[in-house]
């Protein structure tokens, strides 16, 4: 079973200086990458700038040191920012970090179950879906900054948006789209000539010294929001039993995106290092470091892709690295904060448009609506346009719904019950070099064998009634090797069986039956019902005991 002890306490019984030089380093740089992302999604999340970095200082610090992931690097990420905007709007900060400390809670109970393998069970379909939904978002949130527009209104609803913005397009500032639109040329060429100095970073230079030297009309940081460079101080919420009612769908969407983003984040993590991570404590971590990312002011975190990559493309190999990087920005938070007003809102939004570009995974999206059953073409279409239209909690809500109708659907179309008796008739020889087909077996005369294929379960449970005795029938066999699972629907219709049988005064007669139904049959007593004996490890025996009847 996988251990429940964080990754820093396993490294540091090898721990070397060269290794502490490295971690240094790569946390110093992840942290220059850090500063204009955090402050970034603070704003996009609808909260004050240096939350952002008090989400990446202390939730960055407390995930690193308890973590299950030798390199993961945590902080707020654009996953959460449409989620953030929404309950800060309905319920303000304080009803934010009740939501965050639930979700943290959450987490924990996750990772003390041991829960952290089953969040692959999330479909790819719903997670691809909310995604690019997510980057939709982003973008149009940020189309008001990127263009300087004045609104009459702010709404909070995507399409609201969008409506907003056309009606009021006469209103843009051509000196805020000239930022802007050098800040994103930033943003996308200069990678390709220097990929050691963040190219965010450059971005929010180049745009403060165009609109500070060139004294343009633009928004800045400093013109919106109150800057603080106060390091974060605790903040405990007031909880009201109606308030943590109404933000429970608020907090399992929180966990949700949090353990899939994270435990996501290390397995790319585990591939570009050669380490695994322990995917159960890296959730604990993950619910102890929202906890207390909120209570000292900060947003949701989650483990960050980028940030994770680039900590370990700059030599980071232990949890040092990130705790490093939460350090920094502290330091950075105290003494530069100030400097950080001077950051004009079209920088911010060409990083964010780079941000929602980079999470869209776009052409993943197309490629599954290319290649995907229409039952899956659907769940990732609505989920996407849930997303968009209402918000990430109904989304995610209504696609694991529909993704288990769905599925189950699936299931209930393999699932069939056959009689050998026509099976016999069919002219297809294909299979008669398998030693178990029919046609190589001797059935006696007075018995029918029906042999069943795919899980039992409610879906097909009606499916498995399809058994019609004639008169001359006196044993009923019933071949269940390929039956993996069953639940108690199929149980009562196999009960039915039975009463069917003894009402015509038949045997029925169990074969190969596998682990999970017998063991559902003893612990229901079926298997007394049936007799014990009339249990059968294989379809010889099965025919050899009706031969005997």
């Amino acid at each position: 079973m996988e251990k429940l002890k964080p990754k820093l306490f396993s490294v540091m019984k090898t721990y070397t200086k060269n290794q502490f030089t490295k971690d240094m380093i790569a946390g110093i740089i992840v942290a220059i990458i850090a500063l204009p992302l955090s402050i970034a999604l603070a704003l996009a999340s609808g909260v004050t700038p240096e939350r952002g970095l008090y989400t990446a200082i202390v939730a960055g610090f407390v995930i690193s040191f308890l973590g299950g992931s030798r390199v993961q690097i945590s902080g707020p990420t654009a996953a959460f920012a449409t989620i953030v905007a929404g309950i800060v709007a309905r319920n303000g900060m304080e009803g934010l970090a009740i939501a965050t400390i639930m979700a943290g809670i959450i987490l924990i109970i996750m990772g003390l179950l041991r829960f952290g393998s089953l969040i692959r069970f999330i479909p790819y379909t719903i997670t691809t879906g909310f995604t690019f939904g997510i980057a939709v978002t982003i973008l149009v949130g940020q189309i008001k900054d990127f263009l300087g527009l004045t609104l009459d209104k702010t709404p909070v609803e995507t399409l609201e948006k969008v409506l907003a913005c056309i009606e009021d397009i006469t209103t843009i500032n051509l000196w805020a789209l000239l930022v802007g639109a050098v800040s994103l040329a930033i943003l996308i060429i200069w990678p390709k000539i220097n990929n050691k100095i963040p190219a965010s970073l450059i971005a929010v230079i180049v745009a403060a010294l165009m609109v500070k030297l060139g004294k343009l009309e633009v928004n800045t940081i400093g013109s919106l929001y109150e800057i603080s460079s106060k390091p974060p101080v605790l903040t405990v919420p007031t909880f009201h039993l109606h308030t943590i009612q109404s933000l429970i769908p608020d907090a399992f969407t929180i966990a949700i995106l949090a353990g899939i983003e994270s435990l996501l984040s290390c397995v790319v993590a585990d591939g570009m290092i050669g380490s695994k991570h322990r995917s159960n404590m890296e959730l604990v971590a993950q619910g102890t470091g929202n906890i207390l990312s909120s209570l000292f002011g900060g947003i949701p975190a989650t483990g960050a892709i980028a940030r994770t990559a680039a900590n370990v493309k700059n030599g980071g190999r232990t949890p040092i690295a990130g705790m490093v990087h939460a350090v920094v920005l502290l330091l950075i938070l105290v003494v530069l904060m100030p400097y950080a007003a001077l950051i004009p809102m079209p920088a911010i939004a060409a990083i964010l448009f780079m941000v929602a570009y980079n999470m869209s995974e776009w052409r993943e999206f197309v490629a599954l609506l290319k290649a995907s059953p229409k039952s899956d073409i659907l769940v990732l279409v609505a989920t996407f346009v849930l997303t968009v239209v209402f918000d990430l909690v109904v989304a995610i809500e209504i696609g694991v719904v529909l993704a288990a109708i769905l599925f189950m659907k699936r299931m209930a179309d393999v699932a069939n019950i056959e009689s050998w008796k026509y099976i016999e008739e069919d002219n297809n020889d294909d299979d008669l070099s398998d030693p178990e087909n029919i046609r190589l077996k001797k059935v006696p005369k007075h018995t029918l064998v029906y042999e069943i294929n795919g899980p039992m379960f409610f879906g097909a449970a009606d499916k498995f009634m399809n058994i019609s005795l004639d008169s001359h029938i006196k044993v009923v066999i019933l071949r269940m090797r390929s039956v993996p699972a069953m639940d108690i629907n199929a149980l009562h219709a196999l009960k039915k069986v039975l009463k069917t049988c003894k009402n015509r005064k038949a045997t029925l007669i169990m074969s190969h039956v596998q682990e999970q139904p017998l063991k559902m049959m003893q612990k229901a007593g079926f298997d007394k019902q049936v007799g014990e004996e009339n249990f059968c490890e294989n379809i010889d025996v099965a025919l050899e005991r009706a031969a005997g009847l």
